[in-house]
């Protein structure tokens, strides 16, 4: 990220967002998922149990669903996932090259899309006259909400008082969007 901001453009403060209505709030679930299961029906349910656990949230009327769903039910999904993948993984079959050439993909694929989103709001930031902070494109790899905390880290650093996290929420949620969707993609092409 620092490699391909000057000290300059990680300084640029944005402007405070507008107050979003709760209308707003309500109709930006139902609406992403009908679109997208329009155009792509293979996502539907990816993006729909997505925009769900946001419409439970947003609506503010399953009170109990939503802290059950953001605690409890979470924890118990997160234990019963690691445990069926880490008791069916034998040591044999993870510590191999493969496995390694996996995660070091991983790890490129990550590095290019940081240097990628960064290129795009330098992009941005030219369009916009030196309005938007290139940092907040480095959170575009729906890594939520560590890739968002790492932007406003890195501007924080170039100037304490620069507040870019909402900011770059922005690009983070559009990054787990896209990655259902490409994943909704990928169901479709390979037949899963």
């Amino acid at each position: 990220m620092k490699l391909f901001t000057t000290e300059k453009e990680r300084k640029i403060k944005m402007e405070q967002l507008r107050p979003v209505s709760k209308l707003e709030k309500i109709l930006f679930p139902i609406i992403v998922t009908i679109v997208v299961c329009l155009l792509l029906p293979t996502t539907a349910p990816l993006v729909g149990m997505l925009m769900l656990g946001n419409l439970f949230k947003e609506s503010g009327v399953v009170k109990q669903l939503t802290e059950t769903a953001s605690n409890a039910l979470m924890y118990i999904v997160v234990i019963l996932l690691g445990t069926s993948v880490g008791a069916s993984t034998s040591a044999e079959a993870f510590l191999r090259l493969s496995t390694l050439k996996i995660v070091g993909l991983g790890l490129i694929a990550f590095a290019i899309g940081t240097a990628s989103g960064v290129l795009f709001g330098k992009l941005m930031c030219f369009v916009t006259r030196g309005k938007v902070n290139p940092l907040i494109g480095s959170a575009g790899v729906s890594a939520v909400p560590m890739a968002a905390r790492v932007s406003q880290k890195v501007g924080a650093e170039a100037d304490p008082t620069n507040f870019l996290l909402m900011h770059a929420m922005g690009p983070n949620v559009a990054g787990v969007i896209g990655t259902a969707v490409a994943a909704g993609v990928f169901m479709a092409i390979f037949g899963i």
